[in-house]
């Protein structure tokens, strides 16, 4: 904390596990006091892990790195700590040529938000074109979600920012490993109206439930007597993520075609844009974070850039689009009553 003041660091890391202090305990002593750069934390891949990872996420931190678990050397372990690591000091630190970025990222009044350490001190590009909507819209039949980095907070701001079950059901891809969305499934459920469960594979949709994908497995949504169901298969990792958005918004396509409302949230890189536009080629609508409260505008921002974004809207905003997109008036009745 010390250093912090001294050094006002573009970026800090940090152990979970540490003496004295541990790293949740850090990251809440930092935005107390006002800094909102970056904080990636370091994570072990067990279950105590995940669930130490996701409270340093509600406390402020940023993004996380898991440890290296059962890997052959030192060297292999610094491979992949790097592989992970590099791409997010770059989205978090973008810096104009000769310009350093700590001005805007160290220290700004008000509390730590979603957006925390992830907005750079650059000019902002012209803001993208919507789709028009289509002039009959169909009302969508299933909602499928697709967020990376900055994730688990944004789906906490949508899930607990719906007044009931949603008359639809929503599946939901997370970039995250397999215990953390384990965990990340449990901690949603308790927090909004909806059912929200971990995808065990070949579940019925159904409405006022939240399908999440498990870390390590694509999510599709196959066709069944009574509307859609999961599946869950180990295919080839697509954008270098498994489970995908694509993969997921494409399988959607076939089962449900107009009557898909496709939704993307913060995350890095660009997945979920190939899916997006097979929603809207369907005829389908797709709405995606703004800017200014995505922890990394990437996967939104190639969507709306794309010009495949039908609606942009803030963060603690979506939930109210999603509802008014299917229609939710009153609270919905599900089997088993309100919950």
């Amino acid at each position: 904390l010390s250093k912090v003041e001294q050094l006002a660091p573009d970026l800090v890391t940090m152990d979970i596990e540490m003496p004295v202090m541990n790293g949740i305990e850090a990251v809440r002593a930092l935005r107390a006091a006002g800094h909102r750069m970056p904080i990636i934390m370091f994570s072990t891949l067990t279950e105590r892990g995940a669930v130490a990872t996701l409270d340093a996420l509600a406390a402020g931190a940023t993004d996380y790195v898991a440890k290296p678990a059962n890997v052959g050397s030192v060297q292999e372990s610094l491979a992949q700590v790097a592989s992970e690591l590099i791409p997010r000091i770059k989205a978090f630190v973008p810096r104009a040529a000769g310009s350093p970025a700590r001005t805007a990222s160290s220290r700004a009044g008000g509390p730590a938000g979603p957006g925390t350490g992830a907005r750079a001190a650059v000019a902002p590009a012209a803001p993208p074109t919507l789709r028009p909507r289509p002039t009959t819209p169909a009302r969508p039949r299933v909602v499928v979600l697709g967020s990376s980095t900055g994730g688990p907070e944004a789906l906490s701001r949508v899930l607990s920012g719906l007044s009931a079950p949603l008359p639809v059901p929503v599946v939901i891809v997370q970039h995250m490993p397999a215990l953390f969305t384990r965990q990340l499934a449990a901690r949603l459920d308790r927090i909004g109206p909806s059912t929200v469960v971990e995808s065990a594979g070949d579940e019925e949709l159904k409405p006022g439930w939240v399908y999440i994908a498990p870390g390590g497995r694509h999510l599709e949504i196959v066709r069944s007597a009574h509307g859609g169901r999961t599946r869950l298969h180990d295919g080839p990792p697509v954008n270098f993520c498994r489970p995908a958005v694509d993969v997921l918004f494409r399988s959607a396509v076939p089962v449900f075609g107009a009557d898909v409302l496709a939704v993307v949230l913060t995350g890095m890189g660009s997945d979920g844009r190939a899916g997006s536009e097979s929603v809207v080629s369907a005829g389908g609508t797709v709405l995606v974070q703004d800017e200014s409260t995505s922890v990394v505008w990437g996967m939104p921002g190639s969507v709306a850039g794309a010009g495949l974004a039908h609606q942009i809207v803030p963060i603690d905003e979506v939930a109210a689009a999603i509802a008014r997109s299917v229609a939710l008036v009153n609270p919905l009745t599900v089997a088993g009553g309100v919950r």
